[in-house]
């Protein structure tokens, strides 16, 4: 997934416990608070703030307000690709050689445990605490490992779909009645739908979905790989019958979040399964020829609505920042109800904030809020584990050749089961 993204009515999908075991330290260091995470708690002066492009220009404002009320500890913003993979290893390379410039880094909910278990992560406890009760649950838990807090949520997140009010009036509540409206599609000559489904984090997301919304799971309730399922076959199927016959459209293996993104705001899709940071970018963007006739709606399931992925990312403190007064302080301002507000209306980003969902004045500006809480609160997330980065490998390697025909879903989903077997195992 992408920085940024999040926000829209997604309906209760029912939540599958997605985790999996840790079998030891992920490789090298600790969670135990000790050493670096002993030093510079008082510390205060300028800090380096690092996180994903800044798409919707959300960033740099708020930095540029801190900066104003703070002038001996002012933020320097570092910006990194758009893309999620790069980022991943950018903050490894540097957590690796214990940059201490890296002081607060935006870290997707699926990092925490690995940064977490290696010991590069601040504990956000004691000295270090950071108030959590007015946040969503599953925000602070995806932020958290082992009961420790290791990063402050910073936005959740919620797959949506949107499409086209103007040739779809009536929203598909199914993915089969989606796919019976692709004649639509066909008859305005552009594609049917697409979501994310390039070799990339933003497949695990979608295959997840899929499996997840056909009845199936990707891990079962005591944690272990669940794929070779009928209901884990019939998910992947729903994606590799549509690239077949072309539903989705062949460019979309391609796809990431932008891509889609521009290929729907220029008109050339019918549906498209994305993040809600597109809504305030497809409503705002000049170029945009679908600003007047967006929809927005659940995604589809088997028999109703879909369950999304849980998404989002959290504010993490490095060990190894030499000023973390200054930093838990930041920590404070990017979770506060302004700076929530802010994130909201400006880039689409779901708060992290329960009460913000009920704010009548924000409701007014973004009515999907109270359906959005519903859907955090709901959604499915993906596996919490030190060992992610080869879990999340063998659900893009496998699904991406199921997709394009190069292996039978049946082998995908074995092959898939195994590899994820050995990653927990640690191997």
């Amino acid at each position: 997934m992408k920085t940024p993204k999040f926000l829209l009515p997604i309906a209760t999908a029912g939540v599958l416990a997605l985790t999996l075991s840790a079998c030891g330290g992920g490789g090298g260091g600790s969670t135990t608070a000790g050493g670096d995470a002993e030093q510079g708690l008082d510390g205060r002066g300028p800090i380096t703030y690092v996180q994903g492009k800044d798409n919707s220009n959300v960033v740099r404002p708020l930095i540029e307000k801190w900066n104003a009320a703070h002038p001996d500890e002012k933020v320097t913003f570092k910006e990194q690709t758009d893309q999620a993979d790069q980022q991943h290893d950018d903050l490894v390379q540097n957590f690796q050689a214990k940059n201490a410039n890296y002081d607060v880094v935006s870290v997707d909910v699926v990092w925490t445990a690995e940064f977490a278990a290696k010991g590069w992560l601040q504990p956000l406890k004691d000295k270090m605490a950071l108030d959590t009760s007015a946040m969503l649950k599953p925000t602070v838990e995806s932020a958290s490992y082992k009961g420790t807090l290791y990063a402050a949520p910073q936005n959740s997140d919620g797959g949506i779909l949107y499409y086209r009010k103007d040739l779809v009036p009536t929203a598909p509540k199914t993915w089969d009645e989606m796919m019976g409206m692709c004649s639509i599609a066909k008859e305005n000559n552009i594609g049917c739908f697409a979501g994310q489904y390039a070799k990339y984090e933003g497949l695990t997301v979608n295959t997840s979905e899929a499996i997840n919304s056909a009845g199936g799971s990707v891990l079962d309730a005591e944690g272990k790989p669940s794929l070779n399922t009928p209901e884990a076959k019939a998910g992947l199927e729903t994606l590799t019958k549509a690239y077949a016959d072309g539903s989705i459209p062949k460019e979309a293996i391609t796809f990431q979040e932008e891509q889609g993104r521009q290929a729907f705001q220029n008109g050339k899709l019918l549906f498209h399964r994305n993040w809600p940071y597109v809504y305030n970018l497809a409503k705002t963007e000049g170029s945009s020829k679908v600003k007047d006739v967006l929809g927005m709606t659940a995604l589809t399931g088997t028999d109703g609505p879909g369950a999304s992925t849980l998404g989002g990312h959290s504010a993490g403190m490095s060990v190894y920042s030499k000023n973390k007064a200054t930093a838990l302080d930041f920590l404070k301002f990017l979770t506060s109800e302004e700076t929530q507000k802010f994130y909201a209306t400006q880039g689409s980003l779901a708060p992290v904030l329960g009460a913000l969902y009920d704010d009548k004045e924000l409701v007014a500006k973004l009515p999907y809020l109270p359906v959005l809480k519903t859907s955090i609160e709901n959604a499915v997330p993906r596996p919490v584990t030190p060992f992610y980065p080869a879990v999340t490998k063998a659900i893009q390697e496998n699904a991406y050749a199921a997709i394009k025909g190069e292996k039978t879903v049946d082998a995908a989903l074995s092959d898939m089961q195994a590899s994820i077997e050995s990653a927990s195992a640690g191997q």
